[in-house]
């Protein structure tokens, strides 16, 4: 059985920093969705917003065909925004790859902050990303969504700098990692 720890959360809310210290704490792998759609947009072309959500789409099921291939008893860490596609979609992609057991990371924060954060780093951002123009769209995702909730949840909240540690000591009572 292989396990994941789902870090979600809508763009700008702090995921990839979550996922990041949890995967240098226990050496799992980090399977973040940006990181595997970027090469994509640099050898395909930025195209318009569908083929961005298309190439989304194929980023999300390169992930869990990655975690298909990992022998029983990995665990990763998977950073996206899980409320990009129905939750069938992913309930999917966990069956097929073989994940047993999830944990999700819920990051979040007001939906001004989240607008504030994405405008920041725009020119830091790959351009095959939503740009300017989203930031209202952002507000909007921000204030409708929510967690999973298909496992035991921990909400983090990111308006002041995540304590790793609180994160840690709930991921160790998930999957006993050390």
């Amino acid at each position: 059985m292989k396990r994941a720890v789902l870090v979600n959360g809508v763009p700008a809310s702090g995921k990839s920093t979550v996922a990041a210290g949890v995967s240098a704490r226990t050496g799992w792998l980090r399977l973040a969705l940006d990181a595997v759609k970027e090469p994509f947009f640099d050898e395909l072309g930025l195209g318009d917003r569908e083929f961005n959500r298309a190439l989304g789409r194929a980023s999300y099921a390169a992930i869990w065909s990655l975690v298909r291939d990992a022998p029983d008893g990995t665990t990763v860490v998977v950073d996206a925004w899980f409320g990009f596609q129905p939750a069938a979609v992913l309930e999917g992609h966990l069956e097929r790859a073989g994940v047993g057991q999830t944990a999700e990371i819920w990051c979040h924060a007001p939906p001004a902050l989240l607008a504030e954060r994405y405008a920041a780093r725009l020119g830091e951002r790959h351009p095959g990303h939503p740009g300017a123009a989203f930031v209202p769209e952002l507000i909007a995702l921000a204030e409708r969504a929510r967690p999973l909730r298909r496992g035991p949840i921990l909400e983090v909240d990111t308006r002041a700098p995540v304590d790793v540690d609180t994160v840690m000591a709930w991921v160790r009572g998930m999957f006993g990692a050390e």
